[in-house]
């Protein structure tokens, strides 16, 4: 299934993009039809290696099994070491928006132009002990730059509130640099902390827990609440 093309131009709207990582494991298909019929604008996929960060959770294969359950925008987050040999593997697998960290390689400029020249859009993730600054020399490339909110390697935790400034540094060298590329912030996002990242100038938010708690019959609502925002 080919994704719909995602307006990364900021929008007045906040877009929300699930992590699946909170999702049922067991039924991986089936949830994420469930959250596209929901209202999200994107699915989050968290790629981890047991190396870059402490947890394993899926590859590839995973991610082409479930590209034909949804047309949204595959919003693929590598938390690998090294990032660089398998960046076309997970563009051949699906992903339309792949981001990577600055400390998953030596060459972070070649990086995001690989992914770009691959036809996919590139990000950087900025863990909370990761510098703004550490942006500043490929802000030319990134069309998203995502925050994280608390240190990656598990869902459920708890927002670090020290990371808000760090929102809206980012949000000013954004501004400052002529960039549309959006802002997104992850980890413990729930419709209290929403707020907090939407009045720091989040575009986008990752939820995990927050969005899948209550099952399918809850998502709608519970996306609902997250935009409320």
């Amino acid at each position: 299934m080919r994704a719909k093309i995602l307006d990364l131009n900021r929008d007045k709207q906040l877009l929300i993009s699930p992590s699946i990582l909170s999702a049922d494991f067991a039924a991986l298909g089936a949830e994420i039809r469930a959250i596209t019929a929901s209202g999200a604008d994107m699915i989050h996929v968290d790629v981890m290696d047991g190396h870059f960060v402490p947890n394993l959770t899926i590859g590839p294969p995973v991610i082409k099994a479930l590209r034909g359950h949804s047309a949204l925008p595959f919003d693929v987050h590598l938390m690998i070491s090294p990032v660089e040999p398998m960046i076309a593997a997970f563009r051949d697998a699906g992903a339309d928006i792949i981001t990577v960290h600055p400390e998953a390689g030596p060459h972070l400029h070649r990086c995001l132009q690989m992914i770009k020249a691959l036809g996919a859009r590139a990000g950087v993730s900025l863990n909370p002990g990761t510098p703004a600054e550490a942006i500043a020399p490929v802000i030319d490339l990134v069309d998203l730059v995502l925050i994280m909110s608390v240190n990656p390697g598990f869902g459920g935790q708890s927002f670090l509130a020290s990371q808000a400034a760090k929102i809206a540094q980012v949000r000013a060298m954004l501004d400052a640099a002529g960039s549309s590329a959006l802002l997104e912030v992850d980890g413990g996002v729930t419709p209290e902390t929403a707020s907090i990242c939407r009045a720091a100038g989040a575009d986008a938010l990752v939820a995990g827990t927050a969005v899948f708690k209550g099952g399918p019959a809850a998502y709608a609502d519970n996306i609902a609440a997250l935009r409320a925002a």
